[in-house]
């Protein structure tokens, strides 16, 4: 029995059109997202019931965790799983617009103001180098929020960090409908942001430090 199935989305694949469209969902969801399924579970088998106890957010938050020769494929399989299943539920229909409450203080504490979070966000996120994300972060040392980007399928949970939103820029998000034009893929996907599910996260995100940083 698989420990990992493909989490189902809460809307159909042509809920975001005209930003992201229907069959790019498709194939995003049910290959891309299926697959890091698929690799997750089998790099699951090979490891202990220790690590199995431990579950894959911990283990991410603390690679070292597990033996040298599985690390790698628990970071790209695990962080290419979490990230997706975040990924999705930080879009929606009619999403967009800007945060409300002490989400939106944090960011105008850290960024100066929505525009400027927004511009800073979309300007570092567009120019990654091959695949990766942009994250918008919370870290538990300062108890501040900070923008980031990362590699393949990074977590941010590897770097001592919980991840609040999150933007897929390699090219299979976007490429169907918008070919090379990364920057208009970023601009588009503003306006279906679920910041609901957002602000939910940065109240919770004290805890979801502790919970996986004993540190904090």
């Amino acid at each position: 029995m698989s420990e990992f199935n493909l989490p189902d989305l809460s809307y159909s694949y042509d809920a975001l059109e005209p930003y992201i469209d229907a069959k790019t969902m498709e194939i995003h969801h049910s290959k891309h997202h299926q697959g890091y399924t698929n690799g997750l579970n089998d790099v699951w088998e090979d490891l202990s019931k220790d690590n199995h106890d431990k579950g894959l957010l911990s283990l991410l938050s603390n690679l070292n965790q597990i033996k040298p020769e599985l690390r790698s494929r628990v970071n790209f399989h695990g962080g290419g799983y979490n990230n997706h299943e975040l990924f999705w539920k930080s879009m929606k229909s009619n999403g967009g617009g800007e945060p409300t409450g002490i989400l939106k203080e944090a960011i105008d504490n850290e960024f100066g103001s929505f525009d400027d979070f927004k511009k800073k966000f979309s300007s570092n996120t567009a120019v990654i180098q091959g695949s990766g994300w942009g994250w918008l972060v919370y870290e538990p040392k300062s108890k501040k929020i900070q923008f980031k980007t990362t590699e393949n399928q990074d977590s941010p949970i590897v770097d001592g960090l919980v991840p609040l939103l999150g933007l897929d820029v390699w090219e299979h998000a976007y490429y169907l409908k918008y070919q090379n034009k990364r920057p208009d893929y970023i601009e588009a996907w503003w306006n279906v942001v679920n910041w609901q599910e957002i602000e939910s996260r940065f109240s919770r995100a004290a805890n979801t430090a502790k919970a996986l940083f004993s540190k904090y």
